[in-house]
């Protein structure tokens, strides 16, 4: 009895000892209300007046000034103020509004205060006064000046000015629904370039028609110190600004092959879906490089040699008939969910397969037929191009529609492991899949019709309309069906939905050729992989400068073996690192059993890893299914020949 009497006590003591322990807090949180008000497809009453000072190319600052006319409905009122968030081209919403400082609203005299949207950062509220009729903004866009702050826009010797960082609009407005007048302040002596056409001028001052905001968004400049442009025909003008003025010798057989790329493409669409279109292209080392298309525009960076050192390789010669494809895919023919009323709504990117994927094919056959590639290097890149997604583990569980959401979920970020992450593969699985498409047409129409076909009935819709034609699945089958009749909705659901261990390569087979692996490198390889050791296909290793690994290849012998990106080799075999050594010793190992092994640094450490592998030097080529014929060309041959 004293036990129990004794235990009992010391529970009730340490009951009375132990703290009460409240209720748990459970709120409820607060609604979000979205005050901003929805875009309305009405006109906007009055017209923006905006200024831009771009004269300060030592800091890369733009100054804004802007007059922006207020509604009567709104006299008195809040007024939302937005600056462009969602853009096209990038899918994403990818507008810089942490560069934007400086923000001042006035009406009349009166300096206003502004509030910024507790829930979209890019609206700006202000109470306008009774009676003011105009607002007047100004602020500064501080474009980067290091890489790390983003793309550098600005250098002592060119620009590129994009209208949707140096301006506000008004909420409320379907974007083409508001009239804006643009001028800009350019520094002496430049040139500047776009597909805005000048109205009045003085001095460095321009003055630009009027246009509607969604046009102005949609029609960039690059203006520079050292400029050169050409007529390349078709209403069509290659406007070219350069870190030096020696990288503007371009020769006639260079200009000549950028003429017949307009030719090519026009004869393929069968329209012209622009009244005007402007190449601009900048040749730097200096200013970020960049591939955006536009309407009736393309912002296009490239190497400072694409002219002078032309024998080189093809380099980035891909990038303008890319580009320029926009015009048709992309820009005029869009995705019913890429349609927005403005830039702060949302785009949806399910379309994305088509809007790059088919761009992706056209640029290398509108590449070949022009001769900016000729078509043996052309089908040696998409020889690379099969190869890479071919040795993509990533397909296993990823399928290819799903890599549409990419361009949010990571715009372009640098991956650790990217052949098992996937990236926005919608681009070069989605030219397989159209490759694949055109050798069906032609296999079953007996090679009386092509993807050709469907390009003239698709995208070519009226001669100069650069209005928007928007398209979904079914629509897409059905023009599809139209040029040759098959189960086209099931194959393409297959081909978006399915995970494979291989790449989509049926299209390659049915027009006449096969992805094989040689121990010399074709020189497209040799182009593409300019300052790198790709040895993707031969062990799984990526190798950037310094012997520093850029990738691994998932579930390959580089992956068994320990290594990841950003180590650093710094012996192979016990012979201090170059690229040559490497290649070597990979070389040497063939056939044998004895691992390779690597010295490697990873941060503060050095280890020794064993790489086991044997297969050798294995490098992407295609091969013809038939010997080869002049007088009976491949599918794929057919495909890449000019149009007469």
């Amino acid at each position: 009895m004293r036990t129990i009497f004794l235990l009992a006590s010391a529970l009730a003591g340490a009951a009375l000892a132990a703290p009460v322990l409240a209720q748990r807090s459970m709120p409820q949180p607060l609604p979000i209300v979205d005050m901003v008000p929805a875009a309305r497809d009405v006109p906007f009453p009055g017209t923006i007046s905006l200024h831009v000072d771009a004269t300060d190319t030592q800091r890369g600052v733009f100054k804004v000034h802007e007059i922006i006319p207020v509604p009567a409905a709104l006299s008195g009122k809040r007024m939302a103020l937005l600056f462009p968030k969602w853009l096209p081209g990038k899918h994403a919403p990818r507008g810089e509004i942490e560069k934007l400082a400086g923000l001042e609203i006035r009406a009349g005299d009166r300096l206003l205060q502004w509030t910024r949207d507790p829930i979209d950062v890019f609206a700006f509220w202000v109470e306008v006064p009774p009676g003011a009729s105009a607002l007047d903004v100004r602020f500064d866009f501080l474009s980067a000046t290091d890489g790390p702050q983003g793309r550098i826009v600005v250098t002592r010797d060119m620009m590129n000015l994009q209208p949707n960082s140096v301006s506000l609009y008004p909420a409320g407005w379907f974007t083409r629904q508001i009239p804006i007048n643009l001028s800009v302040t350019w520094p002496e002596g430049w040139t500047a370039a776009s597909a805005l056409r000048e109205a009045s001028r003085a001095g460095d001052r321009i003055t630009y028609q009027t246009v509607d905001y969604e046009t102005l968004v949609d029609s960039p400049f690059f203006a520079g110190r050292h400029f050169a442009k050409w007529d390349l025909g078709n209403k069509v003008t290659l406007n070219v600004v350069a870190d030096e003025a020696r990288f503007l010798k371009a020769t006639p057989e260079q200009i000549d092959a950028h003429r017949k790329l307009v030719t090519q493409a026009i004869r393929l669409f069968g329209t012209r879906q622009f009244d005007h279109y402007d190449f601009l292209v900048s040749l730097t080392d200096t200013m970020g490089g960049i591939g955006l298309e536009h309407h009736r525009s393309s912002e296009n960076g490239v190497n400072p040699g694409y002219f002078t050192e032309w024998a080189k390789g093809p380099g980035r010669r891909n990038l303008l008939p890319h580009e320029f494809t926009h015009s048709w895919n992309g820009k005029h023919r869009r995705g019913a969910d890429l349609v927005t009323p403005d830039f702060r709504t949302p785009m949806r990117n399910s379309m994305l397969w088509v809007y790059e994927g088919q761009t992706q094919f056209w640029g290398y056959v509108l590449q070949a037929r022009a001769g900016l590639v000729s078509m043996e290097q052309t089908i040696d890149q998409i020889a690379g191009i099969a190869a890479n997604l071919d040795n993509r583990p990533a397909r296993g569980w990823r399928s290819l529609d799903d890599t549409t959401n990419d361009p949010i979920i990571t715009p372009r970020a640098p991956k650790g492991w990217l052949s098992f992450q996937r990236s926005e593969d919608y681009y070069a699985e989605g030219m397989l899949v159209w490759l694949e498409a055109d050798g069906i047409i032609r296999r079953e129409s007996g090679g009386k019709r092509s993807l050709d076909d469907f390009a003239r009935r698709f995208f070519g819709t009226g001669e100069g309309d650069w209005g928007v034609k928007p398209y979904d699945m079914a629509s897409l089958v059905a023009d599809l069906n139209a040029v040759q009749p098959h189960d086209w909705a099931t194959l393409l659901q297959t081909r978006l939905t399915e995970k494979a261990d291989g790449a989509p390569l049926k299209g390659l087979e049915y027009l006449g050729w096969t992805l094989i692996y040689t121990e010399t490198p074709t020189a497209a390889f040799t182009d593409a992989n300019r300052g790198s050791l790709n040895l993707a296909t031969s062990g799984g290793l990526i190798i950037g400068s310094g012997g520093k690994v850029n990738q691994v290849i998932w579930n390959t012998p580089a992956f068994d073996a320990g290594l990841a990106a950003g180590d650093v080799l710094i012996a192979v075999n016990e012979r201090p690192y170059s690229d040559d050594v490497l290649r070597a010793a990979v070389a040497e190992a063939k056939g044998g059993t004895a691992p390779i092994r690597l010295t490697v640094k990873t941060d503060d450490r050095v280890r020794v890893l064993d790489w086991a592998w044997h297969g050798g030097l294995r490098y992407p080529k295609l091969e013809r299914l038939a010997p080869a014929n002049p007088k009976n060309p491949t599918g794929l041959e057919r495909l890449l020949a000019p149009r007469p």
